[in-house]
């Protein structure tokens, strides 16, 4: 198969893209390699006769055409997009720019190569977005493709936005696409500013764990090679014009999911004194979400798929990964920006 990925040098992508490859499928890979975006991520592919490298903005829209057409993919994923909480609040200008005009220039060039193909049939668009586009729930209850959207942060708003146009693509043109709603992912090569390894790597360096708030708030954590067997199910098995929610159940809350990393990390790698005496409390942050879960009930019935890692195997895969690749230490300058431990 045939496969357009934006925003593949990143973490979920450049997941997604390995595992493509080594199970024979041929990458046409766009990024625009902003901070999040790590060509090193590819390093054991980067000469691959299956993949093509373009370093490239999505709201560039003739080059992003010209791609397009030249390799003729079979599906496209969109996963380019800005995705940090913390950094839309700060500023939303990029997160408008990427997620909404990206999004839309890369729906019209995908569009007009849609319009012109003989087998209509074989072409798929997957777009992934987030369950933070519906909002935050109380203590009961999950997320599903029901729900109406009630985004909290100028992040999920841009988010829910892109989503929109997807839906409308398909409405009014009958595009072929397919929206997906992610829980919280984590795994390897996840971004040093995101909560687990940020978490990992703070306590190496014995640097305060902070976390907004009581850290109650929760979130329901998917593994990324779970998250990538779904997609791969979706572009199979999943139905036009529907939208999948995929989570795993594994909620736990924030203060919690830190204390457990640090109790890995007390086995793996013990230092003077318990890793969580390093956890320290700060003010929250605008607009935070209490609680996130998400039901993937559609998403199994449609296409057979079920998470295959569980929540501790998964997080002590990831804490091994961050030991073993130290070298992620010098990249401090996103967490020293960043300086707070968030989920998102």
């Amino acid at each position: 198969m045939k496969i357009l990925v934006t925003g593949s040098a990143g973490f979920i992508g450049s997941h997604f893209v390995c595992y493509a490859l080594e199970n024979g499928h041929n990458i046409i890979n766009i990024d625009k390699l902003t901070y999040a975006g790590n060509l090193e991520n590819l390093e054991n592919y980067k000469n691959h006769p299956n993949h093509s490298f373009y370093q490239e903005d999505i709201c560039n829209r003739s080059a992003v055409e010209n791609i397009v057409f030249k390799h003729a993919p079979e599906v496209i994923i969109h996963m380019a997009a800005e995705s940090h909480v913390d950094r839309s609040i700060d500023c939303a200008d990029e997160f408008i720019r990427t997620n909404i005009n990206g999004t839309h220039a890369l729906l019209d060039a995908s569009l007009k190569y849609y319009k012109q193909l003989d087998n209509k049939h074989n072409f798929r668009f997957i777009h992934l977005s987030t369950d933070e586009v519906f909002g935050a729930l109380g203590p009961t209850g999950q997320f599903d493709e029901t729900m109406p959207y009630k985004p909290n942060s100028p992040y999920a708003a841009s988010k829910a936005s892109s989503d929109l146009l997807v839906r409308s693509y398909n409405k009014t043109y009958n595009f072929p696409a397919i929206i997906v709603n992610s829980s919280n992912n984590y795994g390897s090569k996840q971004h040093p500013e995101k909560l687990i390894p940020l978490t990992i790597l703070n306590a190496l360096e014995l640097k305060n764990l902070p976390i907004y708030g009581d850290g109650k708030q929760i979130r329901d954590w998917l593994f990324v090679e779970d998250h990538v067997n779904a997609l791969f199910a979706i572009i199979s098995h999943g139905k036009i014009g529907e939208s999948y929610c995929i989570g795993s159940d594994n909620e736990i809350s924030n203060l919690d999911l830190v204390r457990r990393i640090c109790e890995i990390l007390d086995k793996l790698r013990p230092a003077n004194k318990p890793y969580s005496e390093l956890i320290t409390f700060v003010k929250d942050r605008p607009g935070h979400d209490f609680r996130y879960a998400t039901n993937a009930s559609k998403l199994k019935e449609h296409t057979g798929w079920f998470p295959r890692v569980t929540f501790d195997e998964g997080l002590q895969k990831t804490v091994e990964w961050y030991l073993s690749n130290e070298k992620l230490r010098a990249n401090s300058n996103a967490r020293n920006r960043i300086g707070l431990i968030h989920e998102n």
